[in-house]
């Protein structure tokens, strides 16, 4: 994610990918906006970064990995990023909080001077 042109770009392919995968309407909906939020983070406050796409299939599962990846300031301070509330941009402070109730799966990875990576998943519902 470099600008809002790439922004744009990853979240049309991330709804491609999730139609593909067939998630019900309401899956789409929250994955492709967790995946917005993420990859708005990773352009804002990662000063740009990655996204990385990889669909799962599992015990009979389909499901779609991301993972975005930045080389910017990192996170000091995880548990507080993750309060819902907290903001470091005058933000509502709701969006990695957000993203995490929006997915099956978060992992949040981060050293300060060194960036962040988050890892979300999720699953196609049999």
């Amino acid at each position: 994610m470099r600008n809002a042109e790439t922004l744009s770009a990853a979240r049309r392919a991330v709804l491609e990918w999730a139609t593909q995968v067939e998630f019900s309407l309401v899956d789409r909906t929250k994955f492709v906006t967790a995946a917005s939020e993420l990859a708005r983070n990773t352009w804002v406050h990662g000063q740009g970064g990655t996204m990385t796409m990889t669909e799962l299939e599992a015990d009979g599962r389909r499901g779609l990995r991301l993972v975005f990846e930045d080389s910017g300031a990192g996170i000091a301070d995880i548990p507080r990023a993750m309060t819902d509330g907290f903001s470091t941009a005058g933000s509502m402070g709701k969006g990695l909080g957000g993203a995490q109730r929006l997915v099956n799966e978060f992992k949040l990875e981060s050293t300060p001077g060194q960036g962040t990576i988050v890892t979300v998943l999720q699953w196609k519902r049999r």
